[in-house]
């Protein structure tokens, strides 16, 4: 049955190996778990009917039997009234119901053979099924961990590469040189303000004694 052979290959599949494999791992586990309700849901649907199947054979190997019995016993009365010819017939239905009874009996066999095949397949089903559930959010939490460290580790790898290093090295000096430029040129501001005023008092104090000295001389 096809939708057994379906049925076999989700039980045989390994979620972790799919997952491994998966291109988009979040995407091809919701997939997987998606088809494997589908197809819990097409099992249920022919366990059920397998029953009904199964069912119904009972029933009509029970008639049949019935129907063998009913007519063995109308040949015992052609029989008890000395009627041959009658109690032939009834023989005859005799071995046509018991022929149905017995090919009806093999089919209940079969049947319950196959019903049983369907719920093994359905227990299965539901167990891989409550397993993939439980292990799928595990799974994508890993999956996300796994692309956070590598996208982590390129970034690393990009910021420590020698042409990246170079240029933010280069930019610290560039930094470095400004700020010493202008420290220079406000140390230099402020030096000639300190000359000026030097040069002032000088002024001064030369004025001073040159009065002091006219004044000695006057």
């Amino acid at each position: 049955m096809a939708l057994l052979e379906r049925v076999s290959t989700l039980i045989r599949a390994n979620l972790n190996d799919l997952v491994d494999k998966a291109e988009e791992p979040e995407k091809m586990i919701k997939q997987v778990i998606l088809d494997m309700q589908n197809q819990l849901l097409q099992v249920k649907t022919q366990v059920a009917i397998a029953i009904a199947d199964q069912h119904l054979l009972e029933r009509k190997q029970k008639e049949n039997q019935e129907k063998t019995t009913e007519w063995m016993r109308k040949a015992e009365l052609a029989v008890g009234k000395k009627q041959d010819d009658l109690a032939r017939a009834a023989l005859h239905r005799v071995e046509s119901y018991r022929e149905l009874a017995v090919n009806f009996s093999q089919q209940v066999t079969d049947q319950k053979a196959q019903v049983e095949n369907l719920k093994a397949a359905l227990r299965q089903l539901e167990q891989k099924l409550s397993e993939a559930e439980a292990k799928a959010e595990l799974l994508i939490a890993q999956q996300r961990r796994a692309r956070a460290v590598s996208k982590a580790h390129d970034a690393r790898s990009a910021a420590g590469s020698d042409s990246r290093a170079g240029a933010f090295d280069r930019m610290k000096r560039k930094v470095a040189h400004h700020e010493a430029v202008s420290q220079a040129k406000a140390e230099l501001s402020a030096a000639d303000i300190d000359d000026r005023f030097t040069a002032i008092e000088k002024e001064d104090r030369i004025e001073q004694l040159l009065a002091e000295l006219k004044a000695k001389y006057a």
